[in-house]
């Protein structure tokens, strides 16, 4: 039987087509995509609306919810990694999970066969 993984990233929304195509072209058949808010090293951003200093505690970002059976988990963190990577804060974060099960509703279909297309 398969392991599953789930790897989940956080990262800059202008970044998400490109990393969409890119995780296509390896493999990835479906994924959940999320408009999220956040900080952490950032501590939030300044910004100026007409004149005004205004302070963003939380910055608006996305989330990609991707789960693996048959693409090595591996790979999909070296894609991410490849396309995200600035070298600047706010580049993101990728994390991976083991599933211990999953079940496709409409067909009954479980583990990794329920992931498949």
């Amino acid at each position: 039987m398969s392991k599953i993984y789930k790897v989940e990233i956080i990262t800059r929304k202008e970044k998400f087509q490109e990393l969409k195509d890119e995780l296509t072209r390896i493999g990835v058949e479906g994924m959940t995509v999320y408009d999220v808010q956040g900080c952490g090293v950032q501590k939030g951003i300044v910004t100026y609306y007409r004149g005004v200093k205004t302070e963003i505690q939380l910055i608006p970002k996305i989330k990609i919810d991707i789960v693996v059976s048959e693409v090595p988990y591996e790979k999909v963190l070296e894609t991410a990694e490849r396309v995200l990577k600035t070298g600047t804060v706010g580049d993101g974060k990728v994390f991976v999970s083991e599933l211990t099960e999953v079940l496709r509703i409409r067909t009954g279909e479980r583990g990794a066969d329920a992931i498949r297309n």
